[in-house]
């Protein structure tokens, strides 16, 4: 724990400016003054005197788009947006977690059970990352945090993750002396989002948030997933990795998220296997006939999505890796066609008239032909677009872009090389 009254003079005198540099790029000027404002924001909630700061940022998916939870390969980033937290142990007994714009959430230690009408909410995260971290035999102990985040809600940039990445190292750092590995805290992410939340979702986010850096994940095997970074540096291609938000809602689209794993998962028990990656391509191939009478015509497209795309992943990262980036940017336009045509995760059947991440890729493709690469962002169905811009486009890319989504609509990101981490000088 540090003096808070220490914490704002190093602040103040520029001591975390490498820490910032290193997490934020472009952004770490803007650094202090935001921790500064949380620090006073938590002092004044709870009174404490001394603190620890942590962070855990947003991630942007750039290849495996809904492949992690049939087990196949994602190539992921970190990013420099971020959900940070002070944070100081209590004598209570109880997790209090104030998030700027929100209600005070408070679980008491030891009251873990998932709680009828508490899906969808935050506290079902804190209350399920902390069980989950209590059931490993982690110690779980009451603290009090003020967390305030600048992860684009919607955007695909995973703020639901980074919040349970943020509880988890606030967890491991505070009462366990750092001994929750990323990965571990990934996972637990994920159960306390799967089972206390109620969404169904794969691994890919809160591994990308946990680890950082430019990396890919190969799920074919969830309890030990295969990482490896991905040597490419974005700042020397003359490109910039952009997130266009939409400005459409998620609301009322869980049930368009959990229909993609079940139709996938429909087919691959035809073929015999739990998940798509499990399955034979080739037998796949040759049942389409068969499998579009039990499944369905959409089941059979997305399990064609699955498999290509699983397969473009080791093409893409393999394409980084040769110094290759006009390959890398055609196969992001190949994976994007195949989301559109085939995973058919750019709008809501439910909500025609709403096709903002429709319009931005058709727009970005007008302004981007034969030079950048665009594709849908995330899940998919509302929110963003990912945008690979060359930089003598970025100025008219992002004027085009706002003007169609309106003012701030268009962000350029940096790869943030580390993930969930206590905040040191």
């Amino acid at each position: 724990m540090q003096q808070i009254s220490r914490i704002l003079d190093d602040l103040k005198n520029g001591a975390y400016g490498n820490a910032f540099a290193r997490l934020y790029a472009e952004k770490a000027e803007n650094q202090a003054a935001r921790y500064n404002d949380a620090i006073m924001q938590f002092e004044k909630l709870y009174g404490h005197k001394e603190a620890r700061l942590f962070s855990a940022p947003g991630r942007t998916e750039v290849g495996g788009n809904h492949t992690d939870h049939q087990r196949g390969r994602v190539l992921a980033a970190a990013v420099n947006m971020d959900i940070i937290c002070v944070a100081a142990p209590n004598d209570d007994g109880v997790i209090r977690i104030k998030s700027a714009g929100y209600e005070m959430d408070e679980v008491s230690v030891g009251d873990f059970s998932a709680k009828p009408g508490e899906e969808n909410t935050a506290i079902a995260l804190i209350r399920g990352v902390a069980a989950r971290c209590a059931a490993l035999g982690f110690l779980v102990c009451g603290f009090d945090a003020y967390t305030t985040s600048d992860v684009l809600k919607g955007s695909g940039l995973s703020s639901s993750a980074a919040f349970e990445v943020a509880v988890g190292v606030m967890i491991s750092r505070l009462f366990n002396d750092g001994g929750i590995s990323p990965v571990e805290i990934a996972k637990i992410g994920q159960f306390a989002e799967n089972n206390y939340f109620g969404k169904p979702s794969g691994l890919m986010d809160q591994m990308a948030s946990s680890v950082g850096g430019f990396i890919t994940i190969d799920f074919a095997d969830p309890e030990q997933p295969i990482i490896s970074p991905v040597g490419f540096d974005f700042a020397p291609c003359g490109h910039s990795l952009c997130i266009v938000d939409t400005g459409g809602s998620h609301a009322n689209l869980t049930g368009e998220y959990a229909a993609i794993p079940a139709e996938m998962k429909s087919i691959a028990r035809e073929l015999g296997a739990e998940f798509l990656r499990e399955a034979d391509y080739n037998a796949f191939y040759a049942r389409i006939p068969e499998l579009r009478k039990k499944c369905g015509d959409r089941a059979v497209l997305r399990a064609m999505h699955f498999f290509g795309d699983n397969n473009r992943v080791v093409k893409q990262a393999d394409a980084l890796s040769r110094g290759d980036f006009e390959g890398f940017k055609n196969l992001i336009i190949e994976s994007g066609q195949s989301s559109l045509s085939m995973l058919q995760n750019i709008f809501a059947c439910h909500a025609p008239d709403e096709q903002g991440v429709t319009l931005a890729l058709a727009a970005s493709g007008k302004i981007l032909a034969g030079r950048g690469a665009w594709r849908v962002h995330g899940g998919g169905f509302a929110g963003t677009i990912q945008a690979f811009v060359p930089d003598v486009l970025l100025g008219g890319y992002i004027q085009a872009m706002e003007g169609i989504f309106g003012a701030g609509s268009c962000h350029r990101l940096s790869v943030r090389p580390i993930g969930g981490t206590e905040i040191l000088k």
